[in-house]
């Protein structure tokens, strides 16, 4: 804080210093400009007429300097007028009479203003110009004193001058903070550890899915202790000149250490920190200089110095073992995505300053926002206030907030996009499609809603939502997601016949040849290749080169996930056929309303069947 404090007065007396600089120059500028014109002010008249105006008592004195005659009026107190006399014939040479009633004073010419004017000629453009030579080089200065801190540290420094993030401010993840409760009480008490031979692990690594909140994670272990709290993005120790990034990773340490008892947090750490052997390419000695020097400094903490590093990442395989091992990382901390009640909580400390009416209902919105983050719940309630304010509302409406979360997750509405009476026909039918499909199978999730307005990417939408957090899928509702999403296209075929198949249904085969191939590859859920992973790392130099199988199981891969696409478009056309005056109906209405929500897509769907030949178990 102290250096924080004496860089601001160092700035604001620089600052200082050039103000007086210039305004100095701006009074000597004046100076010199009335030395030299010193006369400016004064109204040139003809001799005769001051001649003939002291003879007749109307001027109180004239002062001669060399040529010039300075004129003082009668009744005025300074002068203000000037002739010019012949330098050969004095004044009375000129008329001026003896006797006049006028004081005559006589007085050498001065040079001083001509020399100092003359001087001035050259030396104000002198000053001027090394006045701004000076500005530059102080502004040079500045440059090379940001090269000179190239190997610095960036990292921010936050403390009591900053507001305190506290656990109580941050809703769910309960577990974590559980875990991180013990670095918190270490940072307070760590005689209490030391007497019975405890070691605190030296680093602690935050792992999770983006948005879920292990930067605040760690800034809560900082409030919660109250020590200093350096945070750093793992790319700015990265530069293109090697050593650098080791040079700053020292800088970071060495102010830590200096502010201990106190938290270095490398928030993304993989950009730094990413397995030696499977990088290549550019950049690869300055990476691993700067992971060896991180190494280096966290196998060299001793229990005393009381700085403890946090580091988050959503990619822990990519990390380097040695950073992984005990003595450094040697302790993950899972911060995962927060359930149906911490949801609740977040949106409630979210919508804590916003005005809500009545109609809001928070817990419908946590039940449907499965999988979401707390990144996520944080823009739903943000883009609510957006929409409330754009409808020139005092109170946020449960309408603004469903608006806000489909507008998240689905996209916005296009309705400026225009169809055509055929295109919305085949709209209907390819999402009547799906939400049959999707009704009738027993392991699909329920339908939320269906719509043939255009949304995001898409020229229609029918949306899935399961009705309770899950962590495990089976391989049943993996089918049941293939054969919904052929359920579109088997639907126009069925309406149109062959010819009549279009483009819609890209994004749904995309979707359904990943999700066959992942439960193939990743998953082991296959006829033939039962209970095999074959999974390809895609990080590294040979990354999308090297197969950790052979061409013989890479043809057994293609034709196990076209088995899938061929069964999930049999059971979607099985379905249909068999439902098809429900396609129609639900077809119809949706021409009828554009959008319609889950009761009202059950209320039409209610009486359809499941065709006994439909396969549903192996």
């Amino acid at each position: 804080m102290a250096v924080s404090g004496k860089a601001q007065k160092k700035k604001n007396l620089n600052f200082a210093r050039l103000t007086v600089f210039w305004v100095m120059m701006f009074l000597i500028g004046l100076a010199l400009i009335s030395l030299f014109m010193p006369n400016q002010n004064l109204e040139t008249v003809p001799i005769s007429d001051v001649v003939r105006r002291a003879n007749a008592g109307e001027v109180e004195k004239l002062e001669i300097r060399g040529n010039e005659v300075i004129v003082t009026l009668r009744g005025e107190e300074y002068p203000t007028e000037m002739a010019r006399r012949d330098s050969s014939a004095s004044i009375f040479d000129q008329g001026l009479e003896l006797d006049a009633p006028v004081e005559i004073t006589v007085s050498e010419p001065s040079n001083t203003g001509e020399i100092i004017g003359n001087v001035a000629i050259f030396a104000l453009p002198t000053l001027i110009i090394i006045g701004f030579f000076v500005f530059m080089m102080r502004q040079a200065q500045g440059q090379n004193s940001q090269a000179m801190s190239f190997g610095k540290s960036k990292a921010k420094l936050y403390g009591a001058d900053k507001k305190k993030v506290l656990f109580t401010d941050i809703a769910g993840n309960e577990n974590a903070k559980q875990d991180l409760n013990e670095v918190v009480d270490f940072l307070k008490h760590p005689k209490k550890y030391e007497q019975l031979g405890a070691r605190i692990p030296s680093g602690v690594l935050l792992v999770g899915n983006p948005g879920t909140g292990k930067t605040m994670m760690a800034r809560a272990v900082a409030g919660e202790a109250g020590v200093p709290f350096f945070s750093i993005s793992g790319s700015e120790f990265v530069e293109m000149f090697a050593g650098v990034g080791a040079s700053r990773v020292r800088d970071l340490f060495q102010k830590a250490k200096k502010n201990a008892p106190s938290i270095i947090f490398i928030d993304e750490i993989d950009a730094v920190a990413r397995k030696r052997e499977s990088r290549g390419g550019g950049g690869r000695e300055e990476h691993e200089q700067t992971l060896n020097q991180i190494l280096v400094e966290m196998d060299g903490f001793e229990n005393e110095t009381g700085v403890i590093v946090m580091a988050a990442t959503n990619r822990l395989d990519m990390l380097d073992p040695a950073l992984l091992r005990p003595g450094r990382f040697d302790r993950h901390i899972k911060v995962t995505l927060p359930e149906r009640v911490d949801r609740l909580e977040i949106l409630k400390v979210h919508f804590k300053k916003k005005p809500a009416d009545s109609s809001v209902d928070l817990e419908a919105m946590a039940a449907k926002t499965a999988g979401s983050s707390g990144a996520d719940l944080a823009n739903i309630a943000n883009e609510a206030a957006i929409i409330a304010a754009r409808g020139n509302r005092k109170t946020i409406t449960n309408d603004d907030l469903v608006e806000a979360f489909e507008k998240v997750a689905i996209g916005p509405e296009r309705k400026s996009k225009v169809m055509s009476d055929h295109e919305k026909e085949l709209t209907a039918y390819h999402e009547a499609g799906h939400a049959v499909v999707g009704h009738v199978l027993p392991d699909s999730d329920p339908v939320h809603k269906v719509t043939i307005i255009p949304r995001g990417h898409t020229g229609g939408v029918t949306w899935f939502i399961p009705p309770e957090d899950r962590s495990y899928k089976s391989i049943y509702e993996f089918k049941d997601v293939l054969a919904r999403a052929m359920g579109g296209r088997q639907a126009e075929k069925m309406k149109y016949g062959e010819g009549g198949v279009t483009t819609g249904a890209g994004s749904d085969l995309r979707i359904a040849t990943d999700t066959a191939r992942a439960m193939v590859v990743e998953e082991g859920m296959s006829v033939n290749l039962k209970d095999q992973v074959f999974h390809r790392d895609d990080e590294g130099f040979f990354a999308g080169i090297a197969k950790p199988f052979s061409e013989k199981t890479q043809e057994e891969i293609d034709k196990e996930v076209a088995g899938l696409i061929k069964e999930a478009v049999v059971r979607a056309e099985k379905i249909l056929t068999a439902n098809k005056k429900f396609v129609d109906a639900l077809a119809k209405e949706l021409l009828a309303k554009e959008t319609l929500e889950e009761e009202e897509v059950k209320k039409v769907l209610t009486g359809t069947v499941l065709p006994k030949d439909v396969k549903l178990h192996d």
